[in-house]
């Protein structure tokens, strides 16, 4: 018996790689980031992937009893987080991505960053269809081991990123809170419609 799955391997790190996407997360946290400390960055770097783990890892084992328990479908899991993923994109539109931080400093580590923009709902779909094709030890490790991947190469970009902000500053990080802001407006509205088609369609 294998070892390791090394096709499934594969197929769930390249899945969540492309869901979670890294990169396109770069000037999200940038955006959310900017006016904070290098030590505060990297910080909100390590919380926001601990988050996402934690919230990934929860789902794979207990995502279906979850939303079973709670009479929660998919869709309607999605449409809340893309829901959620908008007030965030209409605020760093408008100028106003220093009120997700709360006048008592709250933590954008956890909320938007943690969940729904990396741990989203689409992340948490495919983990737990992953989850339903392990069988044995080589199959879990495969799984265990591309979610552990992909986040660490989420940390990766969001720890390499902090260089970048001190080369653009501050009028760079105006521009790329205004991009940042219309990538993850166009990331909700595209859950939001994902889930109504799913509705219509008879899956909610």
């Amino acid at each position: 018996m294998s070892v390791l799955d090394t096709v499934l391997l594969v197929e769930v790190f390249v899945t969540l790689f492309v869901i979670m996407d890294p990169v396109g997360t770069v000037p999200i946290f940038l955006s959310l980031t900017s006016g904070r400390s290098a030590a505060t960055s990297r910080r909100a770097a390590w919380q926001a992937v601990g988050v996402s783990f934690l919230v990934i890892t929860c789902f794979a084992f207990f995502g279906q009893q979850i939303l079973s328990y709670l009479h929660i479908s998919l869709p309607a899991l999605q449409a809340a987080g893309g829901l959620l993923l908008l007030l965030v994109a209409l605020e760093l539109l408008t100028g106003k991505e220093d009120s997700m931080g709360g006048s008592a400093g709250g933590n954008v580590a956890l909320v938007p960053l943690g969940t729904p923009l990396l741990a989203g709902p689409g992340a948490i779909v495919a983990t737990m269809l992953f989850v339903e094709r392990v069988d044995d030890s080589a199959t879990f490790l495969a799984v265990g081991l591309g979610i552990v991947g992909v986040h660490l190469c989420l940390w990766a970009a969001m720890r390499f990123s902090l260089p970048i902000l001190r080369l653009i500053r501050e009028s760079g990080v105006l521009l790329v809170t205004r991009i940042a802001g219309l990538l993850l407006s166009a990331i909700a509205v595209q859950l939001v419609a994902d889930a109504v088609r799913a509705f219509i369609a008879g899956e909610g």
